[in-house]
C-alpha cells in the first residue's frame, strides 16, 4: 500500500479507484456495452428464463457501472435502480439513461451495505461483481436483507483467473501471430498503467483463485439462499459478442468458465 493513500486507504477503496478509472474507456468493450439487437435479445432471454416478465416490479442493479444492465432490466419491465460506488461509473450512467430516456434511479452505495430498506425488492442483478467482493458472505446476507420474501438474485460471472489448457493454447497462438504480422494487436480499452493494479487487487479478493459457479453457489445455500441453480448456457450471448471481437478473443471467451447462477429468498 503506497504511503500516498494514508493508513485508512484500504482495498475497498483500491478498487473503487480502478473502475472508476476505467470508467471513461468501459462502453467501449464488447462484453460491457452492447453492440447488437442478437446480443441484447440474448440477455433479454437470460433475464426472463430466471427472473420472468418485469410487469413493474422493483429491481436492484448492483455495481451497475454505466448502466447496461440497469437499461436491460427497464426493458424488460422492471422498475430498476441502479447501484454503484464509483461517481465517475454513475456519471456517465446517468447521462446514457437521460440520452436514452430512461426512468432509472442510480445512488451511490457498496454492494455489501446497500442502504436500502429491508424486503425492498423483488430481484437482484448482479453482472462481473463476485468475483471482485472482498467478503462475498457479508454481502450475499445484505442481498438476502433487501430482497422480498420470495424474490429471486440473479448472478453473471465467472472465473477469470484459472486458465485452462485450450484457453492458453489460443492465447499463445494469437501471441505467436501477432508477433509475426498476421494479426493485428488487440485493442485494448483499459489504460496499460492499470495492468499491475489489477493484478494486485485480484491477488487479495475473496476469489482470488478463482470464482467457481459451484463455491458460489454453495456460499449462497449458505446464506440461506434456496432453489439455487447454475446456468452455463450463455453461448448465445457470447456469438453475438464474439462478432465484435477477434477471433482468438472470441474463441478465448467461449472457453471461458461463465455462468448465470439464480437463488430464491425463502418465503
Amino acid at each position: 500500500m503506497s504511503e500516498t493513500h494514508g493508513k485508512n486507504y484500504n482495498l475497498r477503496d483500491e478498487i473503487k479507484a480502478y473502475w472508476s478509472a476505467r470508467a471513461a474507456h468501459f462502453d467501449l468493450s464488447p462484453g460491457h456495452e452492447i453492440f447488437s439487437e442478437d446480443e441484447r435479445q440474448a440477455w433479454r432471454a437470460l433475464i426472463e428464463k430466471h427472473l420472468g416478465a418485469g410487469n413493474g416490479r422493483p429491481a436492484l442493479d448492483l455495481a451497475s457501472g454505466t448502466a447496461v444492465v440497469s437499461h436491460l432490466m427497464d426493458d424488460a419491465g422492471f422498475r430498476v435502480t441502479g447501484l454503484d460506488w464509483s461517481e465517475t461509473m454513475l456519471a456517465l450512467a446517468r447521462t446514457k439513461a437521460k440520452k436514452r430516456g430512461r426512468d432509472i434511479t442510480f445512488r451511490t452505495a457498496d454492494a455489501e451495505n446497500t442502504m436500502e430498506p429491508d424486503g425492498a425488492y423483488d430481484v437482484i442483478v448482479t453482472r462481473h461483481l463476485v468475483w471482485t467482493l472482498v467478503d462475498p458472505a457479508a454481502c450475499f446476507a445484505e442481498w438476502m436483507r433487501v430482497l422480498k420474501p420470495g424474490g429471486k438474485l440473479l448472478i453473471v460471472d465467472g472465473d477469470f483467473v484459472n486458465v485452462g489448457f485450450a484457453e492458453k493454447l489460443v492465447k499463445r497462438l494469437a501471441a505467436f501471430a501477432e508477433r509475426i504480422g498476421l494479426i493485428r494487436p488487440e485493442i485494448s480499452h483499459a489504460p496499460a498503467e492499470l495492468a499491475g493494479k489489477h493484478a494486485e487487487i485480484l491477488s487479495q479478493v475473496h476469489f482470488s483463485q478463482g470464482a467457481r459457479a459451484g463455491d458460489v453457489a454453495a456460499m449462497l445455500q449458505q446464506a440461506g439462499f434456496e432453489s439455487v441453480t447454475i446456468d452455463t448456457e450463455l453461448q448465445k450471448i457470447h456469438r453475438a459478442q464474439a462478432k465484435h471481437l477477434s477471433f482468438f478473443k472470441a474463441t478465448a471467451r467461449g472457453l471461458q468458465h461463465r455462468y448465470a447462477i439464480c437463488a430464491q429468498k425463502p418465503l
